[in-house]
């Protein structure tokens, strides 16, 4: 005979995902790569762009990279709301997603720009420009991958001076460029062009310098 204080006919519970509600531990490093790999990409389909015949200059690749990245923010922000417990903390993979996401946003801007001033600016040299831009986000995506490797804070460090060090030496490139732009080297449609895309391009030094500041910040956390 069964125990009369044990109910025999009780409704079967639903049963709870253990991976749900604990998380997924790689899927948030694994988007967070992803989008600083597409920040990356972007810097270089830019430099393939510039260095082409203006006639068969087009954005094509770089909207292609920004909108698989949104793809990519957008899936961070839906594993958010499906996963209760993360490894990182919510705010953390928002701030980091949210500024990954600007850098290629704004490294399309600057294409746009390229495109519309219709072969104008083909005298000037912006190697300088994509190199360092290359570099930043380079060393973006590095030290968005020392996070999945469980916080080596010493390496994170070292990585987020580089990139205060590229922010720093972007900031006195355009300084001498701007002194050049002022001392009417050019004439004044070249200037204006030139002075919107340098605004921009430090922008995208901005972004890179800021997504160290988040993986930095986030380490130091945990440390």
């Amino acid at each position: 005979m069964g125990d009369p204080f044990i109910a025999t006919d009780s409704p079967t519970l639903p049963m709870i995902s253990l991976q749900k509600l604990f998380g997924k531990n790689d899927i948030f490093y694994d988007l967070l790569e992803a989008s600083a790999a597409e920040a990356l990409h972007s810097v270089q389909a830019l430099g393939k762009l510039i260095t082409q015949p203006v006639a068969t200059q087009n954005l094509d690749e770089l909207i292609l990279t920004r909108r698989k990245d949104k793809k990519i923010t957008e899936q961070i922000n839906e594993e958010l709301c499906r996963t209760f417990v993360t490894e990182l903390e919510r705010e953390d993979i928002e701030a980091l997603s949210n500024v990954l996401y600007k850098i290629p946003k704004t490294v399309e801007k600057i294409a746009e720009r390229v495109i519309i001033t219709g072969g104008r600016l083909q005298d000037v040299d912006f190697s300088r420009h994509l190199q360092m831009m290359e570099e930043a986000t380079t060393t973006v995506l590095n030290i968005v991958k020392e996070l999945r490797k469980k916080l080596h804070l010493e390496r994170v460090k070292d990585m987020n001076a580089k990139l205060q060090h590229i922010e720093g030496e972007a900031d006195k490139l355009m300084m001498g460029l701007l002194k050049e732009l002022y001392a009417g080297q050019r004439d004044p449609i070249q200037t204006i062009m030139l002075k919107d895309l340098y605004e921009l391009m430090e922008k995208v030094y901005d972004r890179c310098r800021d997504a160290g500041n988040v993986v930095s910040h986030i380490v130091l956390k945990y440390s």
